[in-house]
Order: C-alpha cells, then sequence, then structure tokens
C-alpha cells in the first residue's frame, strides 16, 4: 500500500513538473510574441499623403492636376512647403499655378517651387512682401562675366566722383538677392550670359538709394558665395588707396609780427625794433 502511494506520490510531482515546464515554455512564448509584436508597431512609421509631380515640369509650365498625384509620405520627412491636399494646391479651380524651378517625375511639390494660383512665372511672383524690383545695367565687368543667376546674392559697389572731383569705389548695398536676369527669372539656366541688365530685390528706401547712385555714377556686382553668412563691413577706396599713395599734408607757419621805427642818425635812416601794439 506504502509502495502504491509513493508511486502515485512520484507521478503527480512528474505531473505537476511538466506541467509547470510547459506552463513556462508557453508564458516565454507569449512574451516573445508580444514583444514581437510591439516592435512591429513601433516599426509602422506614420504616413500622410502629399502631391508629387508624375513627369518633369520645366520653368513657366502651368501645374494641372493630370501633372500630379499622391504618394504616402512619412510625416517626420514630409518637406516643407509640400502640399497635403487638392484644395490646398488648387484652391482656385481654374487659376493654376506656374512652376518656377525644375521637378522630376516623384518630386514633392512644394510651395517655393511653384506661384500662386493664377500667377504666372515671372518676376512679380518672386518677389517678397513689402519688397520692389530694381534693374541694375550691368556689362561683362559690372556683372561677373555673366555668370550671374537668379537666386544668387552679391554686393553692389558704386564708383563715382564726390565732391572735390575724387573718383571712389564705395560698397553700398550688401548680400542683394538677384531675381531675374535680363527678362528671364529662370534659376535652372546654367550658360553664362553676359546680361544688360540685372534685377534685384530691395526695399523702397533702397530702390531709391540704387537709382540715386546709378544715376551719379557706376554700378558693380560682387558675387557672394552660396554658404557665405559673412556680413560686409564699410568699404571706400580711392585711387590713392591703390596705389599706396600718402597724403602730403601741407603745413602753413605763422611769421612773427615785426614792428619798425625809423630814426634818423645823421645823415642816415635806420629802422629800430620796437614791441609791436596792435
Amino acid at each position: 500500500m506504502r509502495f502504491v502511494f509513493g508511486l502515485v506520490l512520484l507521478i503527480g510531482i512528474g505531473l505537476a513538473g511538466a506541467a509547470v515546464y510547459m506552463a513556462k515554455d508557453f508564458i516565454g512564448q507569449q512574451q516573445a510574441q508580444l514583444a514581437e509584436a510591439e516592435a512591429a508597431k513601433l516599426a509602422i512609421v506614420p504616413t500622410k499623403d502629399v502631391f508629387v509631380v508624375n513627369k518633369q515640369l520645366r520653368y513657366g509650365q502651368r501645374l494641372t492636376k493630370e501633372d500630379v498625384t499622391t504618394v504616402r509620405w512619412p510625416e517626420a520627412g514630409i518637406p516643407e512647403g509640400a502640399f497635403a491636399s487638392e484644395e490646398e494646391l488648387f484652391p482656385k479651380g481654374d487659376q493654376l499655378r506656374s512652376v518656377l524651378r525644375t521637378m522630376e517625375p516623384g518630386e514633392a511639390v512644394m510651395s517655393m517651387k511653384v506661384t500662386e494660383p493664377g500667377q504666372m512665372a515671372g518676376v512679380a511672383s518672386r518677389l517678397a512682401k513689402g519688397m520692389r524690383a530694381f534693374a541694375i545695367n550691368t556689362d561683362v565687368t559690372s556683372g561677373v562675366s555673366g555668370f550671374l543667376r537668379p537666386g544668387d546674392r552679391v554686393d553692389v559697389y558704386w564708383t563715382g566722383a564726390v565732391g572735390n572731383s575724387q573718383v571712389v569705389t564705395k560698397l553700398i548695398q550688401t548680400n542683394v538677392l538677384i531675381i531675374a536676369i535680363d527678362q528671364s527669372a529662370d534659376e535652372d539656366r546654367n550658360s553664362p550670359i553676359v546680361a544688360r541688365t540685372v534685377t534685384v530685390e530691395l526695399t523702397p528706401q533702397n530702390v531709391a538709394a540704387l537709382a540715386q547712385a546709378q544715376s551719379a555714377g557706376r554700378l558693380s556686382l560682387s558675387l557672394l558665395g552660396v554658404e557665405d553668412t559673412t556680413v560686409s563691413e564699410a568699404v571706400e577706396v580711392d585711387l590713392r588707396d591703390v596705389l599706396g599713395i600718402e597724403e602730403q599734408k601741407v603745413v602753413e607757419t605763422v611769421e612773427e609780427e615785426k614792428c619798425f621805427v625809423r630814426r634818423r642818425n645823421g645823415e642816415e635812416i635806420i629802422s629800430v625794433p620796437i614791441p609791436c601794439t596792435n
């Protein structure tokens, strides 16, 4: 009887151990599956519809609904100025936008690459609020040999005679944005061209200043580097500075006033110095 009881006890312990092992294994599998599900959930990137072009579009072309499509774009990587709805991209029905920069197939449509609805691609569409366009007469020397493009920034120098007819060159405007070359505002034009006019963006006050300077002398442009953020200091140079000629200062000497009285000494008249009373 004791033997049977012991055997039953051993079998029960064995079954209990097996059950514990199987439960532990099941719980482990469940935890692993939960961890995998959590990892998969974290791997899912939130996306949002963004309009992209379905063909190459170049400067000046009208953007139509047939030229765009929507794709799912990761929300964290949506470019600034991208359009997420048809109401944003085509808010006024038949008043279409124009392309300002070349866009390749699959590229997101961004506000800086298209005009406002109904606008044509041109100088007016490039002007920021409160700014004005001003044309500067240029040639091969004053226009940086034709290598300027819309979107570049330049410093403006004035050369002319001032006051005593001495010719000087002076920096009068810095970091000025070019918005057009001759009659073109196309930023994608790469071939050098000797422009007759360069149109820049300025405040009304600066427009008046450049107009006055251009009428009284000659304006020249100096191209800034793409990543140049330095602020140019005041610059003024004349021919003496270029040739290293130092100006000679003339010092005037004032002679001391002398007073005399004349006296007769026999037949001779002599001058005798005396203190001046004036």
